[in-house]
């Protein structure tokens, strides 16, 4: 008998799905680049699909195909089958875009819609979706006849935040404002601007500066400003004196729940500036005098008969500056007898002699000491001490 084989030729085709997938393996899992999305960011979508890389030598694509499509979208808009591109040839990884143009919303607080709310493209990157505040994107691949694997992330809002770059602001010295507010990365593609508002206590009106976002969609802005101690504010420069408090504000439109769309928050920091003359050189105190109540000068002390301390100090820079000199006498067993101060501002350069008077009651051996502070409440020393003794007989 003789034996006859039937050769039939193995065709390979390609395997465009599985037609009987394995329920139990994670195959072809969705990835997206954030947890959660804002308005108007930039979704990047990455999807691992072995089994979709049909061509070793090629790119391939995923998404676009009728039977098998990929379809982003919230409840009310979509975009349906988008294109997902292989990464590398043979890679069997698929990428793709898709920026979210939110709804209409003033979202500077300037009378004017800010966004361009639409639903276009079909990938892998020309696409478009509107979104609205709380929704969410739904990522859908139907990855084989009858098994559709779904990825979703939620939209939502954030409460932004303001700070200055630097804990000391010197007077000389310009000054970095930083706005992070993801929200308003209205175009991921390029640079966003912000109004920032800053004002201090010489200047109550203050300045409205712009805050450029860092990179295209960093969702952190930075605005600039100058300090002047001897010119208006204008433009990007504040009027500010040291021990001024220097605040800066940022309206927020952009408010998540429970805040409704139409409220707004003022987000507020603040500053003191300090000056960039070191604190005890800022005023020169000049030695103590002694004068009767005619303004001459003594140089013997009488016990029940009143005579003036006289402080002489001078301001060093070229601005002004306010200040405290307080009067201090100390007996021989270094007990205080007599504490007595006077306030004012000195403007720039200028001159002051200050005094008090003082009546001293038993005869003895005194030390008059002099101390110059910024202000009772904050007695940081803008000169140095001064020292004299007398003997009242």
């Amino acid at each position: 008998m003789r034996l006859f084989f039937l050769l039939i030729p193995l065709i390979l085709l390609p395997a465009y799905a599985e037609s009987i997938p394995n329920y139990n393996d994670p195959y072809s899992p969705i990835f997206t680049d954030k947890p959660v999305y804002t308005w108007t960011d930039k979704i990047k979508m990455t999807i691992l699909a072995p089994s979709w890389n049909t061509n070793n030598n090629l790119i391939d694509s995923i998404g676009d195909d009728a039977d098998h499509s990929i379809k982003i979208g919230t409840s009310e808009n979509s975009l349906k089958r988008y294109k997902f591109t292989e990464t590398n040839v043979n890679s069997g990884i698929f990428t793709a875009e898709v920026i979210l143009t939110g709804f209409a919303h003033d979202a500077n607080g300037d009378g004017n819609i800010d966004t361009m709310p639409r639903t276009t493209g079909n990938g892998p990157t020309s696409g478009f979706l509107e979104v609205d505040r709380d929704s969410s994107v739904t990522i859908s691949f139907e990855f084989a006849d009858g098994v559709v694997l779904v990825k979703s992330v939620p939209i939502s809002w954030n409460v932004g935040s303001i700070s200055f770059l630097k804990e000391i602001l010197l007077s000389n010295a310009s000054v970095m404002i930083r706005v992070v507010d993801p929200d308003m990365n209205l175009n991921p593609e390029a640079l966003d601007h912000i109004p920032i508002h800053l004002f201090s206590d010489s200047d109550s009106a203050g300045i409205e500066i712009e805050g450029i976002e860092t990179s295209e969609s960093s969702g952190s802005f930075i605005g600039t400003m100058i300090l002047s101690q001897d010119s208006p504010s204008s433009g990007n420069r504040l009027y500010a004196l040291p021990g001024d408090k220097i605040s800066a504000k940022y309206d927020d439109h952009t408010l998540p729940k429970p805040f409704s769309k139409s409220d707004h928050l003022q987000i507020e920091t603040f500053s003191v500036i300090d000056s960039s003359v070191p604190s005890t050189e800022r005023l020169t105190s000049l030695p103590i005098n002694f004068s009767d109540s005619f303004t001459n000068k003594i140089d013997s002390f009488s016990t029940n008969i009143q005579f003036q301390m006289v402080g002489t100090i001078q301001n060093n820079q070229e601005y002004k500056q306010k200040f405290v000199y307080l009067f201090q006498v100390k007996n021989a067993d270094n007990s205080v007898e007599s504490i007595s101060w006077v306030q004012g501002e000195l403007s720039s350069k200028q001159r002051l002699d200050v005094s008090q008077s003082w009546t001293p009651k038993k005869s003895g051996t005194y030390n008059v000491e002099t101390f110059v502070w910024n202000s009772i409440n904050d007695p940081t020393p803008i000169s140095n001490p001064v020292y004299a003794s007398i003997t009242v007989e």
